[in-house]
């Protein structure tokens, strides 16, 4: 089976090899892999100690950095080694702070997997959330190098738990431990023989619950507010902008919009400018204006949309028009904001119970749009409860990551 893997691997490889020349994310994602093991090579000596993370995007790193910044603590004479699979994770943290080397997974081949291991000699890895490559579990098993999977999430309709799964189920075999977010991932393992799991739920939480400590303030946004009911859109698709610009446009509340898209094209942006017939600014245009003039602000850089929500008296978070969905809504609910989010969210936990608890309101069309934040902007007590139905949610889900350094302390 190995064989037949290892010839899907290469044929992926030189498949992608051809889309780099019609892609940018494609470049991107063959260009940062040129480079990786002369990095190690100079980055890592034979004599130091490591810890690798290995996270698929951006959402994963997010997701392990709480696990990775108390691992750090923990282990300070140890080199934190941090792999992405995607573009779109690494090209945003490479320069991250608590990584001591940060480089692209060379693809999952034998031959890949077993230069990795040797260069990196890891003492211990932990894999965040899911992707479980075999080739890399393989050389780690072999390897006797403990490895655990944090913040895991199984469903049923994976290859693990189907009758051809055998391959990947003896993948699992690598790791010491998995510690699952909730009840029925626990189960599906247990159902293919694996007891070495514990809930120990969703480290997100404890990563947005430390946003609290930090500075969260952002003078051009306080000059844009002007202490006027705020809604933020965040991480906006096409589809949820259409929307928007339909309500923003006739909107005759006193009501300011920052708008914070997916993608910060400058066509893109510049299109959508133009269909805003509110007075609008962009966040690169900032400079000697008077925001307090303005009702609408398009941030056109990244990095800021967790401080941006700080502000927000009311969120829209994108995305839940597409596939897999909605994205995070975590970072707004942890400020108290009520939140509205399109209709494709079922793939996530925290947004089904945030729904499901009447923090979270899901609209589908226009219409529903407009009469759930004319509800929202007008009554400040539906806001407000709402509000704290998100803070309590995402305070009452917080502790995951004392669990996995309790049990990797005393085990």
């Amino acid at each position: 089976m190995f064989l037949l893997y290892n010839f899907i691997v290469l044929l992926a490889a030189a498949t992608v090899k051809i889309l780099a020349f019609f892609s940018p994310k494609m470049k991107l994602f063959v260009n940062g892999r040129k480079n990786v093991f002369k990095t190690l090579n100079e980055k890592i000596k034979a004599k130091d100690k490591t810890i690798w993370f290995h996270a698929a995007s951006l959402g994963e790193y997010e997701q392990g950095l709480p696990v990775m910044e108390q691992i750090k603590a923990k282990y300070p004479n140890h080199k934190i080694v941090l792999t992405f699979f995607s573009p779109s994770g690494y090209e945003v943290r490479k320069n991250n702070t608590v990584a001591d080397v940060t480089v692209y997974l060379p693809l999952d081949t034998s031959f890949n997997a077993k230069k990795f291991v040797a260069l990196t000699h890891p003492e211990l890895v932990f894999f965040i959330k899911y992707e479980y490559w075999p080739n890399y579990l393989k050389v780690l098993k072999q390897a006797g190098i403990k490895a655990y999977l944090i913040s895991g999430i199984f469903r049923e309709k994976q290859a693990f738990f189907k009758w051809y799964g055998g391959f990947y189920r003896n993948a699992l075999q690598t790791f010491d431990f998995f510690f699952v977010q909730n009840e029925s991932s626990k189960k599906l393992l247990q159902s293919i023989g694996h007891q070495n799991v514990k809930i120990s739920g969703d480290t997100r939480f404890d990563r947005v619950v430390s946003i609290l400590d930090r500075d969260n303030r952002l003078d051009f946004i306080e000059a844009f507010k002007n202490d006027t009911t705020t809604v933020v859109i965040g991480s906006s698709w096409p589809k949820d902008e259409n929307l928007w610009v339909t309500y923003i446009n006739q909107c005759s509340n006193e009501v300011k919009f920052i708008i914070a898209p997916h993608n910060i094209k400058a066509e893109q942006i510049a299109d959508l400018k133009a269909q805003i017939t509110k007075p609008t600014v962009l966040f690169s245009e900032k400079e000697g204006k008077s925001l307090s003039d303005y009702t609408v602000l398009i941030i056109d850089t990244i990095g800021i949309l967790t401080k941006i929500y700080s502000y927000a008296d009311i969120a829209y978070v994108g995305g839940g028009f597409g596939h897999p969905g909605v994205h995070n809504i975590l970072e707004p609910a942890t400020f108290g904001v009520p939140i509205v989010i399109g209709p494709n969210y079922s793939h996530f936990a925290e947004a089904t119970a945030l729904v499901n608890i009447e923090g979270c309101v899901t609209i589908t069309n226009q219409y529903q749009l407009n009469d759930a934040f004319n509800n929202l902007i007008m009554n400040a007590d539906i806001r407000h409860e709402k509000g704290h139905i998100c803070e309590t949610f995402v305070q009452m889900n917080k502790g995951a990551t004392a669990v996995i350094l309790d049990h990797i302390n005393n085990n």
